[in-house]
């Protein structure tokens, strides 16, 4: 027999959870957005949080702000859910206990209480603080000593892949390993998940709050742009400025123009070691997952999506050397992105992505291992057209 009394309670402590929190999203929404500048990565995943599997999938980037827009419409859905609940209630007593608290805890309780909790992870990287240049130096010496991590851990020699397409096409789907991990995202094919409306709906909302990408057109134009200019151009043009002020946007605020500096900093750092072809492995790789994801959503074709990571597996190939080398370029590139967003999450931000890199090159508790499995392309000596 089932207690309806505590499902009522329950449900009681849930409505009030919600509205409470999104009461409170909607108050701090406005500031936050004031303070943070659109951020174009991933969301990691956490092994201590595997409660809120679902949740992390839904954002790709560490400190994603919600717009008012995104909040009023998160309020009227609670709202909505609000009314649903109270109508049934009363069909409480004529269901079985499976059925009353599928329904009471069912999918849009999941949303809400998802953007609460990134809501709060965002909270949480504001009060890490400004990086000033000590927080920069550290920075440096943190991705170096990371890269050289990364260095020593084995991998398998380079192969010739010759004309197999479908290894080419493995090694394109591969390319997306590190933002696929941080998601949870599978990587034994094109698919990123099962197609399932519950999935859909939460890859649709990584790439459309998290990119700004809002169907087939902007995808295409952000793959086109990540490919032919991306980061690898800006650290060029940064790489080649004699100062910040060259980089100045005439409309930046002071901000802006401190995150600018920052940038020009690190390029200027490694402008020596590091070609701007280095930036690749961070520029392809999220090519890759946008590619994946625009072929889930029914953006793109499936040939059409073999056709643009053939592309951006010739890219990586010709640039990079190694797997290892792919991941060092990814934490590179982030590092530069983080500190042009003057985001303090930087440090934490190059530890997820290098424990995504270990998983994928090491394997760990049984998973992961994907490009230890799977060598890297040796570079060719004469090119061929795809076919």
């Amino acid at each position: 027999m089932i207690d309806i009394d505590e499902i009522q309670r329950r449900a009681r402590e849930a409505r009030e959870k919600a509205s409470g929190g999104l009461r409170e999203a909607v108050e701090k929404s406005e500031a936050l957005a004031g303070r943070w500048g659109e951020k174009l990565e991933e969301k990691p995943s956490s092994e201590a949080a595997q409660a809120a599997a679902n949740a992390r999938r839904q954002v790709e980037i560490l400190g994603q702000t919600f717009s008012g827009e995104d909040m009023a419409q998160m309020a009227a859905r609670q709202a909505q859910m609000a009314q649903m609940i109270q109508e049934q209630m009363a069909q409480a007593a004529s269901m079985g206990a499976e059925s009353v608290i599928s329904q009471l805890f069912g999918e849009d309780m999941g949303v809400v209480a998802a953007a609460l909790e990134t809501l709060a992870m965002e909270e949480d990287d504001e009060e890490e603080g400004a990086l000033g240049l000590e927080e920069e130096q550290a920075l440096y010496t943190l991705l170096e000593d990371t890269m050289a991590r990364l260095e020593a851990m084995p991998e398998p020699e380079s192969e010739s892949y010759g004309k197999d397409a479908a290894r080419w096409e493995r090694f394109g789907v591969l390319l997306s390993g590190i933002v696929s991990t941080l998601n949870d995202h599978r990587l034994d094919g094109m698919d990123v998940e099962e197609h399932i409306p519950v999935m859909e709906q939460q890859v649709a909302s990584i790439v459309r709050r998290s990119w700004g990408i809002d169907g087939r057109a902007d995808l295409l134009d952000m793959i086109r742009y990540l490919s032919r200019e991306g980061y690898t151009l800006r650290y060029r043009i940064y790489a080649q400025a004699d100062s910040p002020e060259e980089l100045w946007d005439e409309d930046g605020d002071q901000e802006d123009r401190e995150n600018t500096a920052r940038a020009w900093r690190f390029a200027q750092r490694y402008r020596d070691r590091y070609a701007p072809g280095f930036m690749a492995g961070w520029d392809v790789g999220r090519a890759a997952m946008l590619t994946r994801w625009g072929c889930y959503l029914g953006w793109l074709t499936r040939e059409e999506a073999e056709g643009l990571l053939w592309d951006l597996s010739q890219q990586a190939a010709e640039e990079l050397n190694s797997w290892r080398e792919f991941a060092q370029s990814y934490l590179f590139g982030g590092l530069m992105w983080k500190l042009l967003c003057g985001d303090p999450s930087a440090a934490s931000y190059l530890g997820y992505i290098a424990d995504a890199a270990a998983v994928l090159l090491a394997g760990k508790d049984g998973r992961g291992g994907q490009w230890r499995d799977f060598p890297w392309p040796a570079r060719r000596k004469i090119g061929f057209g795809r076919g």
